[in-house]
């Protein structure tokens, strides 16, 4: 993908506090729940749950959030589209990352299996 350095630009400044509400939306309304949304979002970032309430709370960046985050070693093996792009052809890092988060939420809401959701090689 070759996204434009505005649209990156966009990502890097949308706040976590901001985003959070709709991910938590959107996996309810399928009958996940909030503690399953707190594992995939842990196992990606390696944030516990006081971690993220401290994210919402600062009103946190997403570049900030991923500066601070611990990626999952098996990262890498989220793969597919999401928004309309193939997320391992996204060139720039942090939208790369952001989109993993993205595509997870999705994933939990579509009703996968946890075990699926969290990679593993």
């Amino acid at each position: 993908m070759n996204s434009t350095s505005p649209h990156d630009e966009r990502m890097a400044k949308l706040t976590f506090a901001e985003v959070y509400p709709h991910y938590v939306t959107k996996i309810e309304k399928k009958g996940r729940t909030v503690d399953e949304l707190h594992q995939v979002i842990s196992w990606l970032t390696g944030f516990t749950e006081k971690a993220l309430e401290k994210h919402i709370k600062d009103k946190t960046t997403f570049q900030q959030f991923f500066q601070k985050a611990k990626l999952n070693p098996n990262a890498h093996l989220i793969k597919g589209m999401i928004c309309g792009y193939r997320i391992e052809e996204i060139k720039n890092p942090l939208t790369q990352q952001i989109r993993y988060l993205d595509k997870l939420v999705d994933e939990l809401a579509k009703g996968r299996k946890m075990e699926k959701i969290l990679r593993t090689e």
